[in-house]
């Protein structure tokens, strides 16, 4: 619709309710969030709301509704209001943590870890380690949160993840493989030279990879630029980071958390996977990174904490860091390194070897319990 529907008076309370659900209607009518859950596409009770509301034929575009936040269009019919309220119910709704998707990401998440140690494993290289500890993060990421599509991997609304610590490919993979970006038996070709896994993330090789990462402590500053484009197209894309907690002693981490404050950008929502472990020891011996909340505080961060392994947790949130507003948040999420294999967990060994067959055949057999 262009230029100004007929005159007539917003209240302000209709005006803050417009303002407050802008990016969340848009999420809804223009990218049909719903088709990329497909955990909650399987819920009856939500298909029937989404059905009823019918949210797919709304006419108030998100252009419509920023305009209106801009001042330049004033809502002309009363139908279109009650839209905008069906939208923002419908939102609320579908966001609802249901018992059911609890126990489904759970097992989506453990499947992941199973194809961490299978990609590993296979290519007799890798890291496990940290790939175990991120999986729970990863799975909330794309199959809650995120308005992703995999048939749309390039679709320019969709929103972002930068996975700086870009060794933890596996979990990576592993996650965009379920979620079906690719053939699982692509897994087994992890860091082969005829398949398109690389040890490390190539945006220009695997679908689903938004940025190709490696080198340590860049991806902040990516996702910085990623998370202002967005809010200067008012596109609504959220923008996630995922740093390790050794990648924090990176100076170049700390000098993009000044901008990413400075920028106001609360589009943007950084994940720390807090193992306490690096290649070479325990974080807080290497280098002190604590007390790390107060530190981002500093820095002009929300901070949430959290355990990292808690699915409903990690869900709560991420949806908390929806809600913050003029600022970014980070989210310490607390696990432990190879989460899920015993004799991997909470040990530095396993930042980058491989599992031998015996080893293999151990993980797999606990993951399978």
């Amino acid at each position: 619709m262009s230029g100004y529907i007929p005159p007539y008076t917003i209240s302000n309370k209709m005006f803050e309710l417009v303002s407050e659900i802008s990016e969340k209607v848009g999420r809804i009518t223009s990218h049909k969030e719903l088709e990329s859950k497909p955990h909650l596409r399987k819920n009856n009770r939500v298909k029937s709301i989404y059905s009823s509301l019918k949210i797919e034929a709304n006419s108030l575009t998100i252009g419509q509704v920023r305009d209106v936040i801009d001042g330049k269009l004033v809502l002309g019919e009363q139908k279109e209001i009650q839209e905008v309220k069906n939208a923002y119910e419908a939102y609320e709704k579908i966001n609802e943590i249901d018992p059911y998707d609890i126990e489904e990401l759970k097992q989506i998440a453990n499947n992941v870890r199973k194809d961490i140690i299978e990609e590993t494993y296979n290519a007799k290289s890798g890291h496990p380690g940290g790939s175990l500890s991120v999986a729970d993060i990863l799975t909330v990421l794309y199959f809650n949160q995120m308005n992703v599509n995999e048939k749309e991997p390039n679709a320019k609304t969709r929103d972002r993840l930068v996975l700086s610590k870009g060794h933890v490919a596996p979990a990576l993979y592993a996650v965009l493989a379920e979620k079906g970006y690719f053939e699982k038996d692509e897994l087994k070709k992890l860091r082969k030279i005829d398949g398109m896994l690389q040890g490390h993330p190539d945006m220009q090789k695997t679908p689903g990879i938004d940025m190709s990462t490696g080198s340590l402590g860049q991806g902040l500053s990516v996702a910085n630029g990623m998370a202002l484009a967005s809010k200067l197209n008012h596109e609504g894309v959220r923008v996630y980071c995922v740093c390790g907690d050794g990648e924090i002693q990176e100076g170049q981490i700390w000098e993009a958390a000044m901008t990413s404050s400075h920028r106001k950008l609360d589009n943007l929502c950084l994940i720390v996977d807090n193992n306490n472990l690096q290649i070479d020891g325990n974080v807080d011996t290497v280098k002190n990174i604590y007390p790390l909340d107060e530190k981002f505080k500093s820095f002009g961060f929300e901070v949430i904490k959290v355990d990292g392994h808690d699915i409903e947790k990690l869900i709560k949130a991420f949806d908390k860091a929806k809600t913050i507003k003029e600022k970014p948040t980070v989210i310490i999420a607390k696990t432990i390194k190879g989460k899920g294999v015993s004799f991997m967990e909470n040990k530095a060994d396993w930042h980058g070897k491989a599992p031998n067959e015996e080893e293999y055949k151990m993980a797999m057999e606990e993951l399978s319990k």
